[in-house]
């Protein structure tokens, strides 16, 4: 992983976790530590588990690569050409940061031990450190990607030398499958699986029927790409019709101080929220205690935290994007176009006149889906399945 763990991304924790319960013995790495306070115990756990590449600092680094490139010149040559081709590839001022792949890839080589297949978690960097890792000798790697952001630029990413060398790929969501397809073609499409992210579903039954007055519920990072500001804005129509309709903000991050000004501005401040980040108790809970998840996002793969609402019983409110229209519809929430403030006020209104009982089939269907596509049982099983196979 690049960062881990992060208060945004403990999905990651409870893969590894169903993967050791059954009978996979994982080692952790990741590049670096996270900046912020972990909120959960689990994850200040999990972090002194995991081996953090960059830990030794450079010159200990540089060390490293001296001795692998003494000991196994080939490899080291042959690893060094695919870094310097990783940088051509990327945007200029990118050798430094290459260079650091590369030192990276070798301290991953030497920490290995006994592994026998290194898995990244995105095509970003971390896929770049899996590659550079087996070109100096080291096992055969894979990789999954979610999106939105590894789609952007796939030449800068180098995406399709990634997945011409990987054993295989997973992607969370068909429509990741089809980017990456576009980016590698149609060649590497047998290597393309489709692994959806899973939650626990004994840690989230269905909830009893929500209160009333109960809010909408906003969980993810505060962020240009997740679109809170947008929920300021609609809920300041939705006030005209629903003047008691709150909104609990639960995340932080870049644009907190923007939808702070936001709220100020729109005089919500008794009705909007702004939590902070939560562990995954008090996530849980929240979404329980919701009317609806609220998700505005302009670009995502296909957030946990849906599946969660779900699979509490709970319906969602969000975008039609990427992967989100593969589990939500009419059926379960309500979908709207990105960035379409009276579509998305509109929702939040037709859920705020929906009855108990519509309210309640929309999070049985929800459930259902989530029982049939995203048990993180069955998707660790497929993982295990396709690690057998490959490694």
């Amino acid at each position: 992983m690049n960062t881990y763990p992060v208060t945004s991304a403990t999905f990651i924790r409870r893969e590894i976790a169903a993967l050791e319960a059954l009978g996979v013995s994982v080692s952790r790495f990741a590049l670096r530590t996270w900046d912020q306070p972990l909120v959960d115990p689990a994850d200040r756990q999990e972090q002194t588990r995991t081996t953090y590449l960059l830990a030794p600092g450079g010159l200990r680094l540089l060390g490293m690569a001296l001795r692998e490139g003494g000991r196994n010149p080939r490899g080291f040559l042959r690893a060094a050409r695919t870094a310097w081709q990783l940088h051509r590839n990327a945007a200029r001022g990118s050798f430094v940061r290459h260079v650091a792949y590369l030192l990276e890839a070798v301290h991953l080589k030497r920490s290995l031990g006994a592994c026998t297949h290194v898995h990244a978690h995105f095509s970003t960097n971390t896929a770049a450190v899996a590659l550079l890792c087996a070109q100096l000798g080291g096992p055969g790697y894979s990789f999954t990607a979610h999106g939105p952001d590894e789609f952007l630029d796939p030449v800068a990413a180098s995406l399709r030398m990634k997945l011409e060398h990987a054993r295989f790929v997973v992607a969370i969501t068909e429509f990741a499958r089809v980017q990456l397809a576009l980016a590698g073609g149609m060649s590497i499409w047998p290597k393309l699986n489709v692994v959806r992210c899973g939650v626990d579903l004994d840690d989230l039954p269905v909830s009893p029927a929500p209160a009333p007055d109960a809010p909408f519920v906003c969980v993810g990072r505060l962020c240009v790409q997740k679109a809170q500001e947008l929920i300021v804005a609609a809920l300041a129509d939705v006030h005209q019709t629903h003047p008691h309709a709150r909104v609990v903000l639960i995340g932080d991050g870049d644009t907190r101080p923007a939808i702070g000004a936001a709220i100020d501005r729109h005089g919500l401040g008794d009705h909007v929220d702004l939590r902070g980040w939560a562990d995954n108790a008090g996530v849980r809970d929240a979404l329980a205690q919701a009317r609806a998840l609220l998700l505005p996002s302009f670009a995502e793969g296909l957030p946990i935290v849906i599946m969660e609402a779900h699979a509490l019983g709970r319906p969602v409110i969000s975008t039609y994007i990427a992967g989100i229209p593969e589990l939500v519809d009419a059926q379960s929430g309500w979908l709207v176009p990105a960035g379409d403030v009276s579509a998305l006020a509109d929702a939040m209104r037709a859920c705020m006149q929906a009855s108990p009982e519509q309210l309640a089939r929309m999070g049985a269907t929800g459930r259902t889906r989530v029982e049939a596509a995203h048990d993180i049982t069955q998707s660790a099983a497929q993982l295990k399945a396709l690690f057998r196979t490959y490694a």
